[in-house]
């Protein structure tokens, strides 16, 4: 993307050079760095934009700023919520997963028993973390079946690759819990 910049303004955006000066000719090559020059053209870069797996990232109001002297796509890093929360309406009421049931004899969604909860990031790496670790166990698993139907023994090896596996998931899933800040999620999940 391109931005005409003139008198500490950017005057006018567009993803080509072409069509910021539609009624000119330009090599193959397009425009050379001197005509850019001549024409007040910079490209526009992108501001800083965090780890979406941890941020909401979202534009800025105006998106495009000029910073330095460079247009520059602006974005709102807004951390995600850390904790579970459980969901209220607008007038704080609990909300509640609906299911499948009757209203007057007719199918219909209703409230269960059940209070909505939107997961937070330390259960979702916490999730992400129990499940590497079981995908990590599951070559190995045939070892604990056998000795658990015919009483063959798991080499010792096997032992303390699964013990290792297991020990690490623990260690980091405390290491989650502990987290108060997103920095420190970020350093617990590394």
């Amino acid at each position: 993307m391109f931005a005409i910049v003139q008198n500490g303004e950017i005057v006018k955006t567009s993803g080509s050079i072409r069509s910021l000066f539609p009624n000119m000719s330009f090599p193959a090559s397009g425009a050379s760095i001197q005509f850019k020059m001549d024409n007040s053209i910079i490209d526009v870069v992108d501001g800083e934009q965090k780890d979406q797996r941890f941020y909401w990232v979202t534009p800025a109001n105006p998106s495009l700023q000029l910073i330095n002297g460079v247009p520059t796509r602006v974005f709102v890093n807004t951390p995600k919520a850390l904790e579970d929360r459980e969901e209220v309406d607008e007038e704080g009421n609990p909300m509640y997963v609906k299911v499948l049931g009757e209203v007057d004899g007719e199918p219909a969604m209703v409230d269960s028993e059940e209070r909505l909860v939107t997961k937070g990031l330390k259960s979702q790496w916490i999730e992400q973390t129990k499940g590497d670790a079981n995908k990590a166990l599951a070559p190995t698993d045939w070892y604990v079946i056998r000795k658990a139907e015919r009483d063959v023994a798991i080499p010792e090896a096997v032992i303390a690759e699964r013990a290792k596996i297991v020990s690490d998931c623990a260690a980091k899933e405390t290491a989650i819990q502990s987290a108060t800040t997103i920095e420190e999620l970020i350093a617990a999940v590394a």
